[in-house]
């Protein structure tokens, strides 16, 4: 059985043909990682950051089996009611969801694979995922999307990984995994809510230009996958003490209860939402739809290169 052919959106695929400059965009944000309405309201603002920017946005999915490059309006609004059975798909699950005709939101990994089988190579989203902290009940566990990022050449543009994670050991998996972390006009990682993890990334570039000419050379000399982080802006970035009293709360609960695996990240970010009083959620959807404007701004700026 082939690979079936991806539905890519007349829009998208115009662009495309065009050589004009196209962004992709991940749904488990709107399945799985933010709450109703606040899902669709981030989705869609991202998408309009995309278009301000100059370039095309193309939100990515699996709609009843069929990898779906660029979503419709009504599409997003149905991956983002509370009621929709919708899957949560890394690249491990893409197979299962094609074949069992399901419809499935896209995490990184799934969305940085279907969108270089578009010929799309920037995508933007919130963070990526990383190493989970490791104690005497919770397994090891490292996201795909490492692994992802060292074998596929797309640039992810994040506010770096969430804060919830070993962010050491996390940068430690890149640097293993041969993948550049560029740090947008910053010498240190960001931490998702936070501006800053106190890490040294691998390089820092200091305009949009200068981030282009990097990755241009970083594939021309073979590599794979790369990390653009912006930093969350200071007006929405959290108090890292009053966030490390969140994330210890949010961490005992999750310990109490018996969760893991996948379901340990949704499970942290709601219920820090719930202890910050949704500070967290406007932290979330502001750094989502800065980071697509600055993909958009990049995938411009590619073109150009």
């Amino acid at each position: 059985m082939s690979m079936p052919l991806l539905d890519v959106r007349d829009e998208v695929a115009t662009a495309l043909r065009e050589q004009r400059p196209v962004v992709a965009l991940e749904s488990t944000l709107i399945a799985h990682g933010l709450p109703w309405p606040i899902n669709v309201e981030t989705a869609r603002a991202a998408e309009a950051a995309v278009r301000a920017a100059g370039a095309v946005p193309a939100t990515i999915a699996v709609w009843q089996g069929i990898p779906a490059i660029g979503l419709r309006e009504e599409q997003i609004e149905l991956l983002g009611r509370p009621s929709s059975d919708v899957r949560k798909a890394s690249r491990r699950d893409l197979g299962a969801a094609v074949a069992q005709r399901a419809t499935a939101a896209t995490t990184v990994s799934a969305t940085m694979y279907l969108a270089h089988r578009a010929g799309i190579n920037v995508f933007a989203t919130g963070g990526i995922g990383g190493v989970h902290p490791t104690s005497g009940s919770t397994p090891f566990d490292i996201s795909s999307d490492l692994i992802e990022l060292g074998r596929t050449p797309v640039v992810v543009v994040c506010a770096g990984a969430k804060s919830i994670l070993d962010l050491p050991a996390t940068l430690e998996v890149l640097e293993t995994q041969g993948v550049p972390v560029l740090g947008y006009r910053t010498d240190e990682f960001p931490a998702f809510y936070l501006r800053t993890s106190g890490l040294r990334i691998s390089s820092r570039v200091d305009s949009i230009e200068e981030a282009a000419a990097v990755l241009s050379a970083h594939w021309q000399l073979g590599g794979a996958g790369a990390v653009l982080a912006l930093p969350i802006s200071e007006s929405t970035a959290l108090d890292p003490e009053e966030f490390a009293r969140a994330r210890l709360a949010a961490e005992k609960r999750a310990e109490r209860d018996g969760i893991r695996g996948p379901a340990l990240t949704p499970f942290l970010l709601a219920r820090l939402a719930e202890i910050t009083q949704g500070r967290t959620l406007r932290a979330n959807a502001a750094l989502i739809a800065a980071n697509a404007q600055l993909a958009a701004e990049l995938a411009c700026a590619l073109r150009r290169v």
